[in-house]
């Protein structure tokens, strides 16, 4: 790769901000921070900055303006879609926030913690869990995304049905803003009406009008017991019906309800090692149920059994099993958290991380199938995710000996195949991924002109210079 057309003289400011042993600008030094998980873009910064306080990211900010140097904020780089990366001119500084990671404080009586934007997930649910705490935010990269990664991009996961995505999750910010100003909104109030909640406005935004670098999030009691079940249905009406028994007589303690069709499974359970399959027979889709109870481990193994009784009496599900062990129920949600990687091996695939409502999933998948066999036939679907919010990750693999680079040629066409069908019900094309490179020019020709405005008023009253992430979201 050639060298970015950057001064010198300007990066060696930035790096005097950090220090030298907080400066990457090898090219191999670089790369877990420029190239991103999918491998979809050929990125490239002339330099990757870790500064070690919200005092450094101030300055860092200050001089970007000063110069005119864009910025890519970075958290565990864990994204899919392109949000978190630099573009391919080069000359885009990277700020990974992986050294702001304390967790400053764990108020068990306000349900709050307070916690620096580098903090990994799962680092997190281990302070949090030491305090006798619950942070119910799931995701299959929890080992490696961080805090702030998760507000920018509003992470979704496997708990949104009880708990609500990052944003519910969040009662306030602390946000380095493009001018150096720090906007400190570190309050733990549930109820405040004074004006407009500036906070929603960086969640979710991607890095682009500031870089969130703390912020205070909700925590609550851990559940005393929970109870996992697995299901075998005969099409998604029969899950859907199956969602509805389990939401009117689980109410609250339903945390969790997996939509998982067969191909997806068959992958999982063949990529694991050791894996073992839930029920003996075969079945189109299946439903991963989780119940919590706030009383103990019997009341939630007792609501599981009535549910899932109901719905074999019912019709609703042909066949269901009660993991009979926590690590048993921890092998169920493998063989769901392992669909991503498993597919992985089935070479090329195309993405969809789209959102319908719930009762409107029966309609969208066989709708979808037609068109995916339309655009490539003998292509695999590989449809999983959270029926419970109405998010599945629709995907689509190669056909069985396809040249995968023809395949992904297909990328454009496939994607508005089904993205077409999801609009038509009123759906979303990004329901946790957020926008970032790769949905951006979908969004733009198709979102509400309004809207699209509106969004580009907030972004240049917030980032005049356009030093924030340009190039993702608008």
């Amino acid at each position: 790769m050639s060298s970015p057309a950057l001064d010198p003289a300007v990066l060696d400011r930035f790096i005097d901000i950090v220090g030298e042993a907080h400066a990457l600008r090898g090219e191999a030094d670089m790369v877990p921070y420029v190239r991103e998980p999918r491998g979809l873009w050929n990125s490239r910064s002339p330099l990757v900055l870790k500064p070690g306080s919200v005092e450094e990211v101030s300055r860092i900010l200050r001089l970007a303006t000063e110069t005119r140097t864009p910025v890519v904020p970075q958290g565990g780089n864990t994204g899919l879609v392109g949000g978190q990366v630099p573009r391919a001119a080069g000359n885009e500084i990277v700020i990974s926030l992986s050294r702001l990671n304390r967790v400053r404080e764990i108020d068990t009586l306000s349900n709050t913690v307070t916690v620096e934007a580098g903090v990994v997930l799962e680092a997190l649910h281990r302070a949090v869990d030491a305090a006798d705490r619950l942070y119910p935010l799931s995701l299959a990269s929890q080992g490696s995304c961080q805090i702030g990664g998760n507000l920018s991009s509003n992470a979704g996961g496997t708990a949104v049905l009880a708990y609500g995505n990052t944003r519910e999750l969040c009662l306030g910010v602390e946000v380095v803003l493009p001018t150096g100003e720090v906007f400190d909104d570190l309050r733990k109030l549930k109820k405040d009406n004074t004006g407009y909640d500036l906070k929603n406005l960086f969640v979710g935004a991607e890095g682009t009008l500031g870089i969130i670098t703390a912020a205070v999030l909700k925590i609550f009691p851990k559940p005393r017991g929970r109870a996992v079940g697995w299901a075998g249905v005969a099409s998604p009406q029969a899950a859907l019906d199956l969602f509805g028994l389990a939401s009117e007589l689980g109410g609250a303690s339903l945390t969790g309800f997996e939509l998982i069709g067969a191909t997806p499974l068959d992958f999982s359970l063949r990529f694991m090692q050791n894996a073992v399959p839930p029920l003996s027979g075969d079945w189109p889709w299946h439903v991963l149920v989780d119940i919590s109870s706030s009383r103990s481990p019997e009341d939630a193994k007792v609501l599981m059994e009535t549910v899932l009784t109901e719905a074999l009496e019912k019709g609703m599900a042909d066949d269901a099993a009660i993991a009979e062990s926590i690590a048993q129920g921890n092998a169920f949600w493998a063989l769901r958290e392992n669909i991503s990687d498993a597919q992985k091996t089935q070479g090329g695939s195309i993405k969809h991380d789209i959102s319908v409502p719930v009762a409107a999933i029966p309609e969208f998948i066989p709708r979808a199938a037609v068109e995916v066999e339309r655009v490539c036939p003998g292509a695999r679907v590989v449809c999983f995710g959270h029926m419970g919010d109405g998010n599945l990750h629709y995907n689509v693999s190669q056909p069985l000996g396809a040249d995968p680079k023809a395949f992904l040629a297909l990328y454009p066409q496939m994607n508005k195949a089904v993205h077409d069908i999801v609009r038509d019900l009123d759906g979303s094309i990004s329901a946790e991924h957020g926008i970032g490179q790769l949905k951006r020019d979908e969004l733009l020709s198709t979102a509400p002109p309004v809207g699209i405005d509106l969004m580009r008023r907030v972004k240049a009253a917030f980032d005049p210079a356009g030093i924030m992430n340009p190039g993702k979201v608008l």
